[in-house]
């Protein structure tokens, strides 16, 4: 069995993010087993390379606003759809007629794929009720932290790093962007009310927003325009390398992802994995994936996020006790398992049991 991955992730500007992180170490993961069974063999390139080599595709994206799938599948389809979340808050998400039409589109192409693999039981529901597809055809697969991030017990490498970035002794971390789901500026509010230092990781905490008056970049202006009246409490590093981050996560007091919505919420098991405590809501996946090992939050509750987080920085036991139950959660996840469950939808596509 040649199993074609598309590789549109890997060259685009969205290697830097959720996507192409997900589709580089899903590969890798694959090609690891591939070592050991030689049954099957992995292959990525453009769709129309692999049209001709491979048994079946799999593209490990999926946009319901851009037009992402062929609408003539040449070979057995796998597809990936991490997430719904613009279709779930149109109002903060707006289509447009093209955005109409293309969703139209990219429903109907994905109904012919043989099979749909989603992060979460919550993006699985969604996928169900906004897009009409079958449940029958829909696996959730849960991803990982990659193996790098773990506690760091070199204390001495923490403080040049503290001292590299000129981090606070202590600090409120988020790493991410800044949709309307991911709801930073309740964060932000929160942690100058309490007046805690918040260090911000990702590229876009730096990035102009292109069409200031488009109502998704809305979230991302409100965000820049306090963390220019307040530099001293909202510290925006920008994209940082993931050896570096992995410290950064060990050196952090508390990790927060207030999230209104996700498909997953990869950030919460990193942190998790290095021994950060961490906070975040129960809603969608976030409380699959965090389960009872974190502090939650109603995510349209402000007061309830500051207690959470004054609670949690003022008690060294508690931490403590969020650090343990943190690290034993993230282990109960890796690409190991995410590439044996993913191998085992392709060999029942292939065997025409899906």
């Amino acid at each position: 069995m040649i199993i074609g991955i598309e590789n549109t992730p890997l060259i685009s500007p969205h290697k830097a993010r959720g996507v192409g992180f997900y589709t580089k170490r899903l590969i890798e993961a694959l090609e690891n087993l591939a070592r050991k069974n030689k049954d099957f063999s992995i292959k990525t390139d453009s769709y129309k390379s692999l049209a001709s080599e491979a048994d079946l595709i799999h593209f490990p994206f999926f946009s319901p606003l851009f037009l992402t799938l062929p609408l003539f599948k040449k070979k057995p389809t796998v597809v990936t759809v991490h997430d719904l979340i613009p279709l779930k808050f149109p109002k903060h998400f707006p289509k447009g007629v093209r955005g109409s039409l293309k969703w139209q589109i990219q429903k109907f192409s994905l109904k012919s794929a043989k099979a749909i693999i989603t992060d979460s039981l919550s993006s699985k529901k969604d996928i169900v009720k906004l897009a009409g597809i079958k449940k029958e055809k829909i696996f959730v697969i849960y991803l990982a932290a990659d193996e790098v991030f773990k506690p760091i017990q070199n204390k001495r490498y923490l403080e040049k790093l503290k001292k590299r970035y000129n981090l606070p002794q202590k600090f409120v971390l988020y790493v991410g962007d800044f949709n309307f789901n991911k709801n930073v500026n309740l964060l932000t509010e929160s942690c100058l009310q309490l007046n805690y230092p918040l260090i911000i990781v990702g590229r876009q905490a730096l990035q102009p927003a292109k069409e200031k008056s488009h109502i998704e970049n809305q979230s991302l202006l409100k965000f820049q325009e306090s963390a220019k009246e307040n530099p001293e409490k909202i510290i925006r590093l920008g994209f940082v390398p993931t050896d570096d981050l992995v410290g950064i996560y060990n050196l952090a007091t508390i990790y927060v992802q207030p999230s209104i919505a996700e498909g997953f919420g990869l950030p919460v098991l990193e942190a998790m994995a290095c021994g950060c405590p961490v906070i975040t809501s129960q809603k969608t996946s976030l409380g699959e994936i965090a389960g009872q090992k974190a502090l939650s939050i109603d995510p349209y509750n402000k007061n309830d996020l500051v207690k959470a987080i004054e609670n949690c920085w003022q008690k060294p036991f508690l931490r403590k006790k969020l650090s343990s139950l943190g690290i034993k959660q993230a282990a109960k996840f890796s690409w190991e398992k995410t590439a044996r469950k993913t191998l085992n939808v392709y060999k029942g596509v292939y065997e025409k049991r899906i």
